[in-house]
């Protein structure tokens, strides 16, 4: 298996999204079905237009519940964060990481042409740096 290098060796194709118009419970079932850290939300046209994660989720629910309202009524483009920042299947995976590190965020959907291609995670990026560092290892002590 060739070392992983860039993010299209660790990314997550065809990433599970939610539209922003869509009902703040519903983004939170997916999340907890797919047992998810967030998601990326999209416009209807599919263009990307936010992250949602499960801190912003929580954010809302407790502002609810304080504010004895009902998260039912929250929609996604209400919570989410619209500053996404982005990146390429080309991309580094170290500058990927080192990106991820200064902005604090966990995912970054992957854009290819103008089109949502995939997502990487924290989770992805650690895997392939970690297998990157073991082919280094191995291949150093030969």
């Amino acid at each position: 298996m060739p070392q992983p290098t860039t993010i299209r060796d660790c990314m997550r194709r065809n990433p599970l999204t939610i539209k922003q118009d869509a009902n703040l419970v519903e983004a939170i079932e997916i999340i907890f079905e797919y047992k998810l850290t967030g998601l990326t939300v999209t416009d209807d046209a599919g263009q990307v237009v936010g992250i949602l994660s499960e801190l912003d989720c929580i954010k809302a629910v407790l502002a609810a519940v304080y504010n004895d309202g009902d998260p039912e009524h929250s929609l996604v483009r209400d919570v989410m964060c619209s500053e996404v920042v982005t990146c390429q299947p080309g991309d580094s995976i170290v500058e990927v990481a080192q990106a991820m590190l200064e902005s604090r965020q966990r995912r970054r959907p992957v854009i290819e042409a103008g089109r949502l291609v995939g997502q990487v995670s924290s989770s992805n990026v650690l895997w392939a740096l970690m297998e990157h560092s073991r082919r280094k290892v191995v291949k150093g002590s030969r």
